[in-house]
């Protein structure tokens, strides 16, 4: 496995910075952060490390070279199936920006999320569902480009109740994805945090979905057993769970990483930092850097050395 960390969470330095920090602290990857360049609408959200709309590939390429760190996959989180008609086709046009850059940058993966209209169920969100995304998967197979969703079902602020907006959140739902749309370029960007506060088993749908693992993000969660004994299950979920750092929460990491390696999973395993704690500056940051890496490195160890 090629051990990496999410860009979003040093969003003010340039490419050529994060790569040299990846590089400095071990990191042998970098999941790169490519949203339009703009106003973050939330946290981690806004991030553009890479512009793809004005991609230079041989520059980037030559950029990689040189810092000897690889790009895990180009990273974009919006929500294609959002109830605005704008929004939606702009999430879809710029996920294929990511499919074409990919595949410019001799690029195997895409990682974003499904998206969902978060006031309508599951059923009824299905129909637009089928309707974007299937041809975003057939355009990603032209293109020879695997799109990896994450399983993380945005329902963690007012303006995402009740419903989320990310449909990609249970085993039932993955099955049911995966079913109508059989294309072996569709799979999952693994989190197990987010299978912690739904109080769901994290290590099952590693060997289920063994093949649609097309990458893993590396993220715990705490769930705050004293709150959610006061405010339930149907409270915001940020009211008795909190992200943290890897082994800083809830997952067994060591079982985690048993049952990954014994799935096959050959991968890049990428740090995604979202713990507040961490946040206070980026020297904070780069912090959580650091202890993340060395924490990592016990279960995975680093690639051998070139013959």
């Amino acid at each position: 496995m090629q051990l990496g960390f999410v860009t979003a969470i040093v969003p003010e330095l340039p490419l050529g910075d994060v790569l040299s920090l990846a590089r400095t602290i071990g990191y042998d990857c970098v999941e790169v952060m490519c949203w339009p360049p703009g106003k973050a609408e939330r946290r981690y959200a806004g991030v553009t490390h890479l512009d793809v709309t004005t991609l230079d590939a041989s520059a980037t390429k030559d950029l990689l070279a040189a810092s000897g760190v690889s790009i895990s996959s180009l990273g974009y989180y919006p929500n294609p199936l959002a109830p605005d008609a704008t929004e939606s086709s702009v999430a879809a046009a710029h996920i294929r920006q990511l499919i074409v850059a990919a595949r410019a940058l001799d690029l195997d993966c895409v990682t974003t999320f499904v998206g969902r209209d978060w006031t309508k169920s599951v059923d009824a969100n299905w129909p637009r569902f089928l309707e974007v995304w299937r041809p975003l998967i057939a355009f990603a197979a032209d293109h020879g480009v695997k799109i990896g969703i994450e399983n993380c079902p945005m329902l963690f602020s007012r303006d995402e109740w009740p419903g989320g907006k990310n449909l990609a959140t249970t085993p039932a739902i993955w099955r049911r994805m995966f079913d109508e749309i059989p294309s072996p370029n569709f799979g999952l960007n693994y989190d197990p945090s987010h299978m912690v506060w739904q109080q769901m088993d994290y290590l099952a749908p590693i060997r289920e979905f063994a093949s649609r693992l097309f990458r893993v993000h590396l993220k715990d969660a705490r769930v705050d057993r004293h709150r959610l004994d006061q405010v339930g299950i149907l409270a915001h979920p940020l009211e008795y769970h909190a992200p943290k750092l890897p082994g800083l929460g809830d997952v067994d990491w060591g079982r985690f990483f048993s049952v990954l390696g014994d799935a096959g999973y050959r991968g890049p395993v990428c740090v995604e930092v979202e713990d507040r704690a961490y946040e206070g500056s980026l020297e904070d940051r780069k912090r959580s850097l650091v202890q993340s890496h060395d924490y990592i490195r016990q279960f995975i160890g680093r690639p051998a050395p070139a013959a």
